[in-house]
């Protein structure tokens, strides 16, 4: 892979970008391929950071993990969303998230979902877990709640 060289502007863009981007896309493919492929992007870039951090093939502790994955993708890293905390119940593994980067733009009937931002949470537990993991958006800060809550759940 070739590796992303911006002297000046440096690695970032503004999320009004993103959105345009998100939008463009809608327009021309629909909403529900927009977001099967954002959803696969993330993933893909998930399955890869998650091999940057050392995570593929090592059983690795849920909370080292989390403190790892934020510090990635939050202030001082990517800029993605802030993640507060990762749970794990049985099979059900919760991620809370705030400031992701998808929750902009959409109507007050149809909030955007964060369909980049979870796929890349989802690539990235599924090499941390070693579990094929099936993902969700469960609640939005858009809809009033305290977070972007997505669920993963354990698929055999």
């Amino acid at each position: 892979m070739l590796e992303l060289k911006r002297d000046q502007l440096g690695q970032f863009s503004s999320i009004e970008s993103f959105r345009a981007l998100v939008e463009g896309m809608s327009d021309a493919l629909g909403e529900k391929a927009t977001a099967v492929a954002l959803t696969a992007a993330g993933r893909k870039h998930g399955q890869e950071l998650a091999g940057k951090l050392g995570f593929k093939g090592t059983t690795q502790n849920l909370e080292d993990a989390t403190k790892q994955i934020a510090e990635v993708l939050g202030e001082e890293g990517a800029r993605l969303c802030i993640i507060d905390k990762i749970t794990q119940e049985g099979d059900t593994v919760k991620v809370y998230t705030t400031e992701t980067l998808c929750a902009i733009g959409g109507t007050d009937e149809e909030p955007p979902k964060c369909t980049f931002t979870l796929g890349l949470v989802w690539g990235v537990l599924t090499e941390l877990l070693q579990h094929k993991l099936k993902g969700s958006q469960t609640k939005s800060v858009l809809r009033g709640d305290s977070y972007d809550l997505f669920e993963f759940i354990t698929v055999e």
